[in-house]
């Protein structure tokens, strides 16, 4: 055993790819019914929610390295689910936006995905289930560097 280590059940890291699997497994089955990664899904959440952007605010808001985005994002235009355009104020920049039929794909699976969720805020709780979303944001919005204070 190591010395000064957790065990792995009481890992932060560990603990959180655990449940990972357990959320994401079935998003997973319900996306392969459709066709999509999870990371395609994540960019057309995004695109639905935000609206056309740049790469580099989808990437950070779906939370994939920019190279990652860069396939995915080519494959989401081959399948006609978003659309690119150049930036009207700087050519050089590009936006992204979701198309009629990404719509569509998120609007087909959307109740199967608010099902999901709705069955892991039951097995919690609701009051647990959101504290375990603040939570979650605190750890990303404190970051995971030595503490600045």
């Amino acid at each position: 055993m190591s010395r000064g280590l957790p065990s792995t059940s009481r890992s932060l890291p560990i603990a959180l790819l655990r449940a990972r699997e357990q959320v994401m497994g079935p998003i997973r089955a319900m996306l392969a019914d459709v066709g999509i990664t999870e990371q395609q899904w994540r960019v057309l959440r995004v695109l639905d929610e935000g609206g056309a952007m740049e790469p580099t605010r989808i990437a950070d808001m779906a939370c994939l390295l920019l190279p990652s985005l860069t396939r995915i994002l080519q494959k989401l235009e081959e399948k006609g689910l978003i659309l690119r355009r150049r930036d009207e104020d700087d050519r050089r920049k590009q936006v992204v936006q979701i198309s009629a039929e990404g719509q569509k794909v998120i609007a087909a699976n959307l109740e199967a995905s608010v099902v999901l969720m709705d069955s892991l805020r039951a097995r919690l709780g609701a009051a647990r289930y959101e504290l375990l979303l603040d939570l979650l944001n605190e750890v990303h919005e404190t970051g995971t560097g030595p503490s600045r204070d």
